[in-house]
């Protein structure tokens, strides 16, 4: 992490390396932080509220210095070389230039019931409809907050989730996923699926223990593990990596041990990269 300097309502992160917040909330990895009409996107994430925006070279981030060391520096991984970890993936031409284009994204470190029920309601559905599902399901079942000024809610606990029916979601406007949610919820809360054990498994036992629940798929566990427990070796293949890997890749099945440790990170570049090719 470069040098911060606090000032009025916010820190400002100087010559920040590998942060571009268009990528970074724009690759398909979380749904609560969108554009703002100043430039900036706002969105909620492990109970706290933040503003953030570049300002030239700089990251501006308007909350506290707690909350930045205590959260937002954890939430954006701002203690890793994303430009040790271009080169490091960069195995031929195309996963060079995939670098080169994402270069500014971060892997979020989010929670990991959050991003469990999120990539549960994502399935066959787009950011759009995906986004407002998931503002509905906080707004009717989160906490309320306020930040500047601004009402904020909370994303709901499992346990909150685990006490509600399916009628009880028909607001979501969720579908079929009401049953899933609502099942995940339960074997949350009641610890038959312990998110913080399942970070210490091997990324293999770990999409085990996660495809054992009701609508949960390899790619759905593997968003899981990248996003919402810090796996980075794991790497979702949706229509987008199987259309890269057809593409570049001869349609052979791509075995991403190849990228080592940082897998993860080398899936978010080829997607960003691939779907706007």
């Amino acid at each position: 992490m470069t040098d911060y300097i606090v000032q009025k309502n916010g820190i400002r992160l100087l010559s920040a390396q590998d942060f571009l917040p268009e990528l970074i909330f724009d690759c398909g990895q979380c749904f609560r932080f969108n554009p703002q009409d100043d430039g900036s996107w706002f969105g909620v994430a492990k109970g706290k509220a933040l503003s953030v925006r570049t300002d030239g070279p700089d990251v501006v981030f308007e909350c506290s210095e707690s909350d930045f060391i205590e959260t937002w520096v954890d939430y954006f991984d701002l203690e890793r070389d994303y430009s040790q970890i271009r080169k490091l993936i960069s195995l031929d031409d195309f996963t060079k230039k995939a670098a080169e284009y994402g270069r500014g994204i971060r892997i979020l470190h989010q929670d990991g019931w959050e991003a469990l029920c999120s990539f549960i309601i994502s399935q066959c559905n787009n950011i759009t409809r995906i986004k407002g599902i998931v503002e509905r399901l906080c707004t009717l079942f989160g906490n309320e907050f306020d930040y500047f000024g601004k009402t904020c809610y909370t994303f709901p606990s499992a346990e909150t989730i685990a006490g509600l029916t399916v009628s009880d979601l028909a607001p979501l406007r969720s579908g079929y996923r009401a049953e899933y949610i609502i099942n995940a919820a339960k074997e949350v809360s009641m610890g038959h699926l312990n998110l913080i054990s399942i970070k210490q498994m091997s990324t293999k036992d770990a999409i085990k223990a996660l495809t054992s629940l009701k609508g949960v798929g390899t790619k759905v566990a593997n968003c899981v593990l990248l996003f919402g427990c810090n796996k980075l070796d794991a790497f979702p293949v949706d229509v987008w990596m199987k259309r890269a890997i057809e593409q570049y890749y001869g349609g052979k099945s791509f075995d991403s041990s190849v990228f080592g440790e940082n897998a993860g990170i080398a899936q978010q570049y080829i997607f960003h990269y691939i779907r706007h090719l």
